[in-house]
């Protein structure tokens, strides 16, 4: 048995509002709590999104009622709302921009949309970006004309990983996250078989739609070979129901912040991390670059003995599928002491909803 500290997620979709059916801030905190993750960042692409005071109010109220965990909550980027999220900066996790591609209020069509938010978002917080490639460039760009720091969110490709290691021989104040099944899966195949649970494959290979997609065994291999550039561990915990990933268009995301730490934990098994890695890069460097605040007493106990397959009907997410469906790990979750009390133990959420702790509330 090992204790470890409370694991931060600073990338969740909680659904709430717009997309209950999905998952909402109870069940979210629920998964988190069974996957070791005593606190989480939440994403602002919800319906409606959380752009300005009344949406940031309406997603904190949901939480303040229903989270079993710590949270704090990201307000997006619109067009036109630079002064209002700047004014309400102190009480977010920090500023979502989605420079490639999200719906309504948070798009971001031209680079001149970005400036505003970059000239008058505090520097004590990072900006985080939606951003794949040739606009991940551009993003580390503004962080250097602007002289503030940018987070890019779930890298996948081999050019953007070593891209931001040059910017950071540089000086320039970039950082950077990964996502478990961007380490673990590869872009399936031109005409993948039949559906395979072990592949999360649904029709069409609908369950294996994601953004940014699954990249290539190079682009995974490059990115194992430069994890000290990558800061942070975290999941895009982006819940679909499986009649959705099943459909005719079947939209992009996957589930991940119940099953993170037993990947990495097979893979410090294994050989491939330490669990030093996981400790800088799902607590450390977290609560660094999101200035974090700690979490006294509180701690997580592992089985890092204990081997098991993953099974959807195992989780707490209410989407109910997984995309490592079937797949062996080691590494199992046994308590969870958040804030002094017993959270989880064996299997079972021990505090009731609305526990969780909004940690921009001073």
């Amino acid at each position: 048995m090992i204790r470890l500290p409370g694991l931060i997620d600073p990338h969740v979709h909680v659904r709430e509002p717009g997309q209950t059916h999905k998952e909402d801030w109870d069940t979210v905190t629920q998964s988190a709590l069974a996957g070791g993750v005593t606190m989480i960042l939440a994403m602002p692409n919800t319906k409606p999104p959380i752009f300005d005071a009344s949406t940031l109010d309406l997603a904190l109220g949901a939480a303040k009622s229903k989270a079993r965990c710590d949270y704090a909550q990201f307000i997006g980027a619109g067009p036109d709302n630079s002064d209002i999220a700047a004014s309400l900066a102190d009480k977010s996790a920090g500023l979502k921009m989605y420079l490639d591609s999200t719906f309504g209020e948070l798009r971001l069509d031209d680079m001149s949309l970005w400036m505003p938010h970059f000239a008058n978002f505090p520097k004590d917080l990072p900006i985080v970006l939606h951003s794949e490639s040739r606009t991940m460039a551009a993003g580390i760009l503004f962080a250097a004309i602007y002289d503030r720091p940018v987070h890019i969110a779930h890298i996948s490709l081999k050019e953007e990983v070593l891209l931001i290691k040059a910017a950071k021989e540089r000086g320039i104040k970039v950082t950077c996250e990964v996502c478990p099944h961007h380490l673990f899966l590869t872009q399936p195949p031109p005409n993948p078989p039949p559906f395979s649970p072990k592949m999360g494959e649904g029709k069409g290979g609908g369950r294996l739609e994601v953004r940014p997609r699954l990249a290539t065994k190079e682009d995974v291999e490059a990115l194992w070979q430069n994890l000290d550039v990558i800061d942070c561990f975290a999941t895009d915990h982006a819940p679909h129901t499986l009649a959705e990933k099943d459909s005719e268009n079947p939209p992009p995301g996957f589930p991940g912040i119940e099953t993170i730490l037993p990947l990495l934990l097979t893979a410090v098994s294994e050989g491939r991390i330490t669990i030093n890695h996981v400790l800088e890069k799902m607590v450390t460097n977290p609560r660094r670059i999101f200035n974090l605040p700690e979490q006294p007493e509180t701690w997580v106990d592992v089985d890092e003995n204990a081997s098991y397959e993953i099974h959807a009907a195992d989780l707490h997410s209410r989407c109910g599928w997984t995309p490592f469906e079937d797949w062996k790990v080691k590494g199992r979750v046994t308590r969870v002491v958040l804030r002094g009390r017993e959270a989880f133990k064996d299997g079972k959420i021990l505090v009731e909803p609305g526990y969780g702790q909004n940690v921009r509330v001073r």
